[in-house]
């Protein structure tokens, strides 16, 4: 049976995230993608690694306008794993955060969470106001994992490209996923510990 994962892509910095997850997931025909991009995502996109909008929705199995709120992601009776908004932007967490499905994006994600499915939220933004930690909490509450991209420098990355694999890879881990090892996983310290 193909299982199905919901992409959305906001206009918040860090769009390789989203696209880094169409890249694996395309690798995986067990898995079908269903993306949705703001026009704030494309713009971001273009602006952070010269990537068009035609060519990130070509990643996806389907593409749906964030305008099309009859799309099939707009209904609990279409089964998906759930969804992953990488990046989120602030715009988008008080959206989902309030239960105010204006767009796709932000009913897909209600229906993620009324449902009771998987909803990790890629919330970026620095530094963070009293609103945007509010709204995370709210998520939270509301079963959604909200998953800041931070990296880990445990695992020595050489590159951002390490970086971003990393984060995706964890990402990928909430919805048991396996990736071939994106993940140095931790092991504990490879010296003694210092004593207390």
């Amino acid at each position: 049976m193909t299982k199905r994962l919901i992409i959305a892509i906001t206009g918040a910095s860090g769009t390789v995230y989203g696209v880094r997850l169409l890249q694996l997931l395309r690798a995986m025909p067990d898995w079908e993608t269903h993306l949705m991009m703001s026009a704030s995502g494309a713009l971001t996109a273009s602006q952070e690694f010269d990537m068009k909008r035609a060519d990130i929705e070509a990643l996806a199995d389907v593409v749906h306008n964030v305008k099309d709120i009859g799309a099939a992601v707009s209904s609990g009776s279409f089964r998906t794993a759930g969804m992953v908004i990488a990046p989120c932007s602030m715009k988008t967490l008080a959206g989902v955060a309030h239960g105010i499905a204006d767009n796709l994006i932000t009913r897909a994600a209600d229906v993620v969470l009324k449902e009771r499915r998987r909803l990790v939220v890629m919330a970026r933004e620095t530094p963070l106001n009293l609103s945007h930690l509010r709204n995370m909490t709210a998520v939270t509450e509301m079963g959604g994992i909200v998953f800041p991209p931070v990296p880990a420098f445990y695992a020595r990355p050489n590159s951002i490209d390490d970086l971003v694999d990393h984060t995706v890879g964890r990402v990928l881990d909430l919805f048991d996923i396996d990736h071939n090892d994106l993940v140095k996983r931790w092991e504990g310290l490879q010296r003694p510990a210092y004593a207390a």
